[in-house]
Formats: C-alpha cells, sequence, structure tokens
C-alpha cells in the first residue's frame, strides 16, 4: 500500500488535468508572488477559507507537478464510502471536530501523526487555518493545529531551517459563479525554526506569536470586511467606491482586476478605522447603502450601471448590432455546450439540492470535469456518424466544441451587459426621478466616504 505522500502515475494523470480544467473555470487567472513557494523542504500552504473545495484546488493549481499536496478537510464529507475512496485518492485526509463526536476526537492523533510524516518526507501540507468555511468576507480567528503540526515537524530539525508555512490569499470574483476572477497571492513562507527557542520556553506565547504573524500574512492579501454590525455597508461601499478610489489614484493604480482588489482593500480599512473613530457617519453609510440597495434590487440593476450612467445612443446601436451579427457563433456555441453546462447546475439544484452558497462552483465544477468531456467526445461520435466529413473534419470539431462555448459565454456577458444599458436608458426616460434618486445616492456614498 502507498504512502499518501507518494505521487503515482494516475494521481499525476488527474492533478494535470484538474489544474487545466481549474484554470480554465475563471475568465481572469492572477497568480503573484509565485517567487516564494518553496521547494525540497516541508511546506505547510494556509489559504483563506471561502471556497470550499475551490480553495484547495487552487493551492493544487500554484504548485509544482512534482510536489503533492495533502490537504485536511472535515470528516463528516467523509461517511459516503465512495466519496471517501475519492478523496483518500486525491490526497485529503480526515480533521475530526466536536460535532463529529467526542468518541473521535482521538482519531485526530492518528492524523496529526501522518501529517508530520507527510513533512518530514517533504511533502506539503494544506491545511485551513480558519478551521471552518464562510462565505463572508472576512478572515476568521485561526485555529491552532497548523501550529501544533509545524512545531512538531520542526522539532526534527531543531533550530535549523526546514519547516515553513506558506500564507496564501485568495480572491474570487465571485464564489458561486463561473468565469469571473481569481487572485491568489503567495506571501514569503514563515520558517517555523525561527519560532524553536520560544515554544521550547513557552509553547503558548510562540504559538499565539506565529499565529498573530500568519493573520496579519493572510489579511494583507485578502479582502478583510472586519465588521461585525456593517458588514452589507462595507460590502456595497467597496464595490461603490471603488472607481473612484482608482480615479483618484489613477497614476498609482491603472484600472485593472488587481489594482480593483488592491482598492477594496484599502476602502475595507477605512471602513474599519471609521467605524471605531467616527461611528456616526458608518451610521449615515449604512442607511444610504441599504437604500441604494434596495433601488438596485427594484429594478434588478447592479451598481456599474448607475457609475456609467451616461450611455450614448449610437455606441449603443453599434454594441447592439454586432450582438446580432454574431448571433449565429453565440447559438452554435449554445448548442455544442449547453448539455456540458447546464447538467452540473440541473444536478447540484434537482438532485444535490445543495443549499449553502459556498459549495455551489465546487460541486458545479466537479460535475463538470466529469460532464464535459462525456458529452463532448457522445457529440462527436454522433457528429462523425451523421456526416461524411472525414476523420481530420471530425478532430476539428471535437476540439473546437469548448472554445466555441467560450464564444457564445462571451458573447452573452456582453449581451446582458448592452441589456442593462439600454434597460436604464428607458428607466432614464421613464423614470427620471428613479434614476437620479439612484445616482445621487451613488454620489452620496463616495462623498460620506470620503469627507
Amino acid at each position: 500500500m502507498s504512502n499518501i505522500y507518494e505521487s503515482k502515475l494516475p494521481f499525476k494523470i488527474v492533478r494535470n488535468y484538474i489544474k487545466f480544467t481549474f484554470k480554465r473555470f475563471y475568465g481572469e487567472y492572477i497568480i503573484i508572488g509565485k517567487e516564494n513557494i518553496p521547494t525540497d523542504c516541508p511546506v505547510i500552504f494556509a489559504p483563506n477559507h471561502t471556497n470550499a473545495l475551490m480553495d484547495a484546488l487552487a493551492v493544487h493549481a500554484l504548485v509544482p507537478n512534482n510536489l503533492p499536496v495533502i490537504f485536511l478537510a472535515r470528516a463528516d464529507i467523509f461517511k459516503n464510502k465512495l466519496v471517501a475512496k475519492i478523496l483518500n485518492f486525491m490526497k485529503v485526509m480526515p480533521a475530526f471536530r466536536m460535532r463529529d463526536g467526542v468518541e473521535n476526537l482521538g482519531r485526530n492523533q492518528e492524523i496529526f501523526d501522518q501529517c508530520v510524516e507527510v513533512l518530514h518526507h517533504n511533502a506539503a501540507l494544506g491545511i485551513m487555518p480558519e478551521g471552518n468555511q464562510e462565505t463572508e468576507r472576512f478572515l476568521r480567528p485561526l485555529v491552532k493545529g497548523i501550529f501544533r503540526i509545524a512545531f512538531t515537524a520542526q522539532q526534527k530539525y531543531g533550530d535549523k531551517p526546514a519547516v515553513k508555512i506558506v500564507p496564501v490569499g485568495l480572491d474570487f470574483g465571485d464564489i458561486t459563479k463561473f468565469g469571473k476572477h481569481i487572485i491568489i497571492q503567495i506571501g514569503k513562507p514563515i520558517e517555523i525554526s525561527e519560532y524553536m527557542n520560544a515554544y521550547t520556553e513557552n509553547p503558548v506565547t510562540a504559538t499565539n506569536e506565529i499565529r498573530e504573524k500568519l493573520k496579519n500574512d493572510l489579511i494583507s492579501m485578502s479582502l478583510h470586511l472586519n465588521t461585525t454590525k456593517y458588514y452589507k455597508c462595507f460590502e456595497t461601499v467597496t464595490e461603490v467606491c471603488n472607481t473612484s478610489f482608482l480615479k483618484r489614484e489613477g497614476k498609482v493604480f491603472p484600472d485593472n482586476t488587481l489594482n480593483r482588489f488592491h482598492a477594496r482593500q484599502k476602502i475595507a480599512e477605512r471602513l474599519v478605522t471609521l467605524e471605531k473613530e467616527d461611528p456616526e457617519r458608518i451610521k449615515l453609510l449604512d442607511i444610504d447603502c441599504q437604500k441604494y440597495r434596495e433601488k438596485l434590487s427594484k429594478y434588478n440593476l447592479r451598481n456599474w450601471v448607475i457609475e456609467k450612467s451616461d450611455f450614448n445612443t449610437l455606441p449603443l446601436i453599434a454594441e447592439s448590432l454586432l450582438l446580432i451579427c454574431t448571433l449565429p457563433l453565440f447559438l452554435i456555441g449554445l448548442v455544442l455546450n449547453a448539455l456540458p453546462f447546464f447538467t452540473p447546475v440541473y444536478l447540484r439544484k434537482k438532485v444535490f439540492k445543495t443549499q449553502f452558497t459556498g459549495f455551489y462552483s465546487s460541486l458545479q465544477y466537479a460535475l463538470g470535469i466529469i460532464t464535459f468531456p462525456i458529452f463532448y467526445v457522445a457529440q462527436t461520435i454522433l457528429f462523425y456518424s451523421l456526416t461524411d466529413l472525414p476523420v481530420w473534419a471530425t478532430f476539428i470539431f471535437l476540439v473546437g466544441q469548448y472554445p466555441l462555448g467560450k464564444v457564445a459565454f462571451t458573447w452573452y456577458r456582453i449581451f446582458k451587459k448592452c441589456l442593462a444599458k439600454i434597460k436604464y436608458k428607458i428607466l432614464e426616460k421613464k423614470q427620471s426621478q428613479y434614476t437620479y434618486l439612484t445616482v445621487l445616492l451613488n454620489s452620496k456614498i463616495i462623498s460620506l466616504f470620503r469627507n
């Protein structure tokens, strides 16, 4: 029986397929700090945790092919025997919590020992230091398990550099939808040997010190909306003020996805300070943000439409004509990709009946990497059997299905934006008071935040 830290050929094949498909699940795939990934030493990757399986796959996608990463996951998902076999194949081990039964907590020692063994063989661990998952964008308190494993593994090496914890900050454009961005930031490794003397003298003090270091590193690489009372307000302000912040700092921060993320971070930091120093202003912001969300919800509009509310008629006509001209491409891409794309969504809703939004994209992705090749091959066989075209044409049909699907998806996104602009223009004529008040609220939120 092979050890969990060994990479056999079947695992390597599946892992490379997953890495390939994972990167294509996102419309924009951004990695920062890849040079910080250590090689040939014991490593624990520690990402923030908002998006279930996708958080673990983000780590798998960034490490070298020769470095297996063994993850810990909550024990209750191992109850199904088939799922347990798949997770074991994918090098995932169970971690038992109080809710899994007090009688099972003792089994953690065996898992703990396996984790240490993994590190002693220069493989890598992946541990979510928050210990649980929430969809809200803030870092929750870090649990002690990751540090206990790190210090125990480091004892073999004494005060010589060996075991490292690598913080990984993840930001998703949307945790439920396909085609949005993902930003993966790899922080500088935390060298456990530097804390060993302090750990020998006082394990609690050393653990708290390294926990604080990891917490600060993760906060610096993620969006930390650190509030309990005004979360929706913070979320709204970071979106509403993002563009104005970039315009104000345009020379330093060009408008791109990464800089928009950094702008949201700075806005969030400012909001945390405001809540402490000027709670009355936060209360006013909260009231205005609630009104603003209600107005957007009433007509199903997005913030970007209000930001760019001055839409010219001629560009809208040109955009509409372009969409009409390219409609056949959309229809071809839709027909070829409807079954592989919508089947995972149907299964998630009707068969698995998943309620927790933080698991939507994980389940749909996992189902999609099965349904896409199955339907593509089946459609290719059908195409070959119904036509008299040569084999090379059938091959082009096979490999062309996915790119045409991407074209269809891009067309649909542009179509939705064009529709939103037209909808706003109609509203502007028919209900000018509504649009005026909505734009006014947008400006007021920006003004309240700035002053």
